[in-house]
């Protein structure tokens, strides 16, 4: 059996070329693409992820302002930041970085972003969009996982897939995004019984479930395609959701680092630039 390393960067590659036209474009009409980034409070992924795409927007042509607020800051006040970015004209588009501190409801935050210039699809307009199979813009790490399965030439229609999470920002938007490609979907959870049972039936297995190396060899089949969407720092290395030794019964997997994320960073730019 040949296995397929579904690596991210041709994939970021294939979207970096058109969305550095836009932005050129845009650039050459007088408009300067601007991501608007929001961290509230000091959790390291979240500024890592902020620097990096900042550094990309910066890449593609683009700029990025950062709106960097303390992690004490009320919900309400979150939600008239977004709110003056919302009526800021030079503002493009808007990603809060994701999850807030507890105090602060996320989902709130999300619904205060103007649909147009929701980046990771949070306003209830573009999520209700997303899931009646109107609005292509689900949020920016499941359509990642797509991009990735498409360019490798996974086929879709008529497999079992096992999307492990049920997050609204991966695990339920990718079960929809598979399902809209006749995937047959089952979603598994904390209280799912007899996961390995499920997962060790299913043709593709996407893992989101945030803990390191969760899935196991012995609870996949020979020949099952593996997405890994997790991102866990493990004795100084990133590791994914899916044990490193599951790749011997893969037919194609996405590495991490280097898979997923790759891709999802170059979604948020082509979310950005949809309306330019």
């Amino acid at each position: 059996m040949t296995t397929i390393l579904m690596r991210g960067k041709p994939v970021a590659d294939k979207y970096r070329e058109l969305i550095t036209k836009k932005i050129s474009d845009a650039k050459e009409n007088g408009k300067l693409v601007t991501l608007a980034v929001i961290v509230v409070g000091d959790d390291p992924a979240s500024h890592v992820y902020k620097n990096r795409l900042v550094k990309l927007i910066e890449d593609l042509g683009g700029q990025a302002k950062e709106l960097l607020l303390p992690a004490d800051t009320e919900e309400e006040e979150v939600i008239n930041v977004i709110k003056k970015m919302n009526r800021n004209r030079y503002i493009t588009g808007i990603l809060p970085m994701m999850p807030m501190p507890k105090h602060i409801n996320g989902d709130a935050v999300g619904a205060a972003i103007a649909a147009n210039k929701d980046i990771d699809c949070l306003s209830y307009d573009n999520l209700g969009g997303f899931f009646a199979g109107n609005n292509p813009y689900a949020a920016c790490t499941p359509r990642a996982c797509l991009a990735i399965l498409e360019h490798y030439g996974i086929e879709l229609a008529g497999k079992k897939v096992v999307v492990i999470g049920r997050s609204n920002v991966v695990g339920k938007p990718v079960a929809m995004l598979l399902l809209h490609k006749n995937a047959t979907v089952t979603i598994c959870h904390s209280k799912t019984q007899n996961l390995a049972e499920l997962t060790r039936k299913a043709d593709i297995v996407v893992a989101a479930v945030g803990k390191a190396c969760f899935v196991t060899p012995d609870m996949v089949k020979e020949g099952v395609v593996i997405v890994d969407v997790g991102i866990n720092s493990v004795d100084g290395k990133l590791v994914g959701d899916v044990d490193p030794a599951v790749e011997a019964k893969a037919s194609a997997f996405t590495p991490v680092p280097g898979g997923v994320g790759v891709v999802s960073n170059m979604m948020v730019m082509d979310a950005l630039t949809r309306h330019i």
